[in-house]
C-alpha cells in the first residue's frame, strides 16, 4: 500500500483476513495473513519454504454481468477484482536467482570500489552468458496417488510472494505463444477441467544451471467444495474419469484442426512453387487443387459447414462441435455429465478414427507433392527439408 495515514485496522476472524483504513477514504485488505505467524528466525534461514495452506474452497465463479469483468457496464462503472479462486500458496525464497551476467556484473561492482581494474570479459563468458537458460522456480501439484495434477511456472522473486492453483488441469487445446486478450469480454482463456475435492500436495522446485532442484518438499492440503450444485456428482471419481476422457478427446481432436490448419497454410506456398518451377510437372498443380478440397471437407466434418446452416438455417453437428458442448458446460460447472454430454461424447469419439484416417491420407499426398518439388528443384516451402546433390 502507498504511504498514507491510517485510521483503523480491523481483523476478519473467520478468514483471517487484515483490513486497513487509511484517511484518503482507501481500503486495503490483506486476505489470511495466518502464514505471517510461521515466519521465524529457523524459517528466514532456509532457502525457501512453503507456509501451510489454508483450506480451499471449490467453487465456479460466477459473472453476474453476463461475462468477465464489468462485460459490458462501461468504463465508468466502479468494480474491484475479486481474489482468485484456488489453492493459496504462500511461500518464501530467500535469495533470487542471479544468472552468470548478474554474477560478472556484481564482481565488477566490487572491483570497481576496490579501484581495480575491470576486463572486458571473453568471447567465452559472453557466449556462456548468452546461452544460460532462464532460471524459475516450479510448484508441482500431485493427489493423494501420486499422481501429478498440475505443474505452475513462475518467476524467482526474493521474499513472501502467493501463487494461486485454480483447481483445475492443464489445458489440452494446442500450446499458443501469443498472450490471451483479454479486451473481448466473451472470450475466455483456455482452461482444464476441475480436479476433484480431497486432499492434495504442493512442492517446490528451482530450474537453475540446467537441472531441476527441489527446495520444499511436498506439503499436504485440502480442497473442499461449497456443496452448493443445483445437481451434485454422487461419484466424484466417476465425474472425474468421464473428464479424463473428454480431455483426452479434446487433446487429440484439437490437435488434428491444428494440424488441419498447417496443412491448409502450405497449400497457397506449394500452388506457387508449382507454378513458377518450370520443371515441376503439370500434374503437380492438379493434385495441390485434390488436397485442397480433402481439405476443405475434411473441415466441414471437424468444425462444421456454415454455407449449409447460413441457406438452411442449420447443419449437422460436427466432431469438435460436439467435445465443445461437454467442455463449455461441463468444465465451468460442479455438477455431474448430463446423458446428453455422454451421448456426444460416444458420437465424437466414434467419429474419431474416420477422421484422423483422412488426415493421415491427406498429409500422405502432402509429402509427396513436397517430395515432388524436391525432386525437381522448386524453391523452399515451409516444412519441406530442402536436400542438395552435389553432382547435379
Amino acid at each position: 500500500m502507498p504511504p498514507a495515514m491510517v485510521m483503523d485496522l480491523q481483523i476478519q476472524k473467520r478468514e483471517n483476513d487484515l483490513v486497513v483504513s487509511t484517511f484518503g477514504r482507501g481500503v486495503y485488505i490483506l486476505d489470511d495473513y495466518t502464514p505471517l505467524r510461521y515466519m521465524s528466525d529457523e524459517t528466514l534461514k532456509k532457502d525457501a519454504e512453503i507456509f501451510p495452506v489454508k483450506d480451499a474452497l471449490m467453487f465456479i465463479q460466477s459473472n453476474p454481468f453476463g461475462f468477465r469483468g464489468v462485460a459490458f457496464m462501461g468504463a465508468s462503472f466502479y468494480s474491484a477484482p475479486n481474489p482468485e479462486v484456488g489453492a493459496v500458496f504462500t511461500y518464501y525464497l530467500k535469495d533470487e536467482f542471479k544468472s552468470l551476467k548478474d554474477k560478472r556484473r556484481d564482481e565488477e561492482k566490487a572491483k570497481q570500489k576496490k579501484g581495480e581494474d575491470i576486463k572486458y570479459p571473453s568471447y567465452n563468458t559472453l557466449m556462456s552468458e548468452q546461452e544460460e537458460p532462464e532460471a524459475y522456480l516450479m510448484f508441482t501439484i500431485t493427489d493423494e496417488q501420486g499422481n501429478v495434477v498440475r505443474k505452475m511456472k513462475t518467476d524467482a522473486s526474493k521474499g513472501v510472494n502467493r501463487i494461486v492453483w485454480n483447481f483445475r488441469y492443464t489445458p489440452v487445446t494446442p500450446i499458443s505463444l501469443e498472450p490471451f486478450d483479454d479486451s473481448v469480454p466473451w472470450i475466455e482463456p483456455d482452461k482444464g477441467y476441475m480436479a476433484v475435492p480431497g486432499k492434495y500436495f504442493v512442492s517446490l522446485s528451482k530450474f537453475q544451471d540446467g537441472a531441476f532442484t527441489e527446495l520444499v518438499t511436498a506439503k499436504e492440503f485440502n480442497c473442499i467444495p461449497l456443496n452448493n450444485t443445483s445437481i451434485p456428482a454422487q461419484d466424484k471419481q466417476a465425474l472425474d474419469a468421464f473428464n479424463k476422457k473428454v480431455a483426452e478427446l479434446t487433446r487429440a481432436i484439437d490437435g488434428l484442426d491444428a494440424y488441419r490448419k498447417e496443412l491448409v497454410d502450405k497449400i497457397a506456398y506449394l500452388k506457387k512453387a508449382a507454378v513458377e518451377t518450370a520443371t515441376v510437372p503439370e500434374d503437380t498443380y492438379t493434385k495441390i487443387i485434390n488436397i485442397e478440397t480433402d481439405l476443405s471437407e475434411l473441415n466441414r466434418e471437424l468444425n462444421g459447414d456454415p454455407l449449409r446452416a447460413r441457406y438452411e438455417g442449420a447443419s449437422p453437428t460436427s466432431v469438435k462441435q460436439r467435445v465443445e458442448l461437454i467442455t463449455a458446460a461441463l468444465w465451468s460447472t460442479t455438477a455431474a455429465p448430463t446423458n446428453t454430454f455422454i451421448e456426444s461424447y460416444d458420437i465424437a469419439a466414434g467419429k474419431f478414427d474416420e477422421v484422423s484416417a483422412s488426415l493421415k491420407s491427406i498429409d500422405t499426398n502432402v509429402k509427396q507433392v513436397e517430395d515432388t518439388l524436391e525432386q525437381y528443384g522448386a524453391p523452399y516451402t515451409p516444412g519441406r527439408f530442402p536436400e542438395w546433390n552435389k553432382n547435379k
